[in-house]
């Protein structure tokens, strides 16, 4: 369910994407009438209308999972941790009959991993389909529509000035840069616990 919710979002965001290119490039090329005008108009009215439901659906789905996600997160940085630090502490005794306990830490590491590169991966997703429609709004041939749309398409563009992220706690942004930094964090704090042993 969490995921259909996550895809569900991101499928709002193209289509609301999609409005705005059909809406502008289906009636640019043509003679802009009074009927063509007024189509345009309701077209991205009803873009800029989905961009913000999915917007309330995004910050709907954080609050919701904000507290679990932060504390899922938290225990894996520290699992990761361990489980790395478990490893290398195996791997120095130079035993060989610990091979089995030492792939085993290797193998739930690996699982932190991968889980957190999940978790931030969907974060990122939804940041890019969000950004798409920006990069939408500026590619269409926005200037060669009438003065009033014009600035309806431009009170678009302005909130990407605004930075939009799936922040968890206040701690970190869900994102490909805030997977790095958990992973940055992670090993500090197994080269603390490794230097002090």
């Amino acid at each position: 369910m969490f995921i259909t919710y996550i895809e569900h979002i991101c499928g709002i965001f193209k289509i609301a994407s999609y409005r705005i290119k059909h809406a502008v490039n289906t009636y640019v090329p043509q003679n802009i009438t009074i009927k063509n005008k007024t189509l345009m108009i309701e077209d991205i009215i009803c873009a800029i209308d989905i961009h913000r439901q999915a917007m309330k659906m995004t910050k709907h789905f954080m609050i919701t999972f904000e507290i679990t996600m932060s504390c899922i997160t938290g225990c894996l940085v520290v699992c990761f941790s361990f489980n790395l630090f478990q490893f290398f502490q195996i791997a120095s005794e130079n035993n060989r009959t610990n091979v089995s306990e030492s792939l085993s830490s290797l193998v739930f590491a690996s699982v932190c991993i991968i889980y957190m590169f999940i978790a931030n991966y969907i974060g990122q997703n939804i940041i890019d389909h969000n950004n798409h429609i920006f990069i939408t709004a500026y590619n269409v041939q926005w200037y060669k529509t009438p003065l009033h749309i014009q600035r309806m398409i431009l009170f678009l563009l302005q909130r990407r000035t605004k930075k939009f992220s799936l922040n968890l706690g206040g701690i970190f942004d869900a994102s490909l840069e805030g997977f790095a930094m958990l992973i940055k964090a992670s090993v500090s704090y197994f080269t603390v616990m490794h230097s002090t042993r």
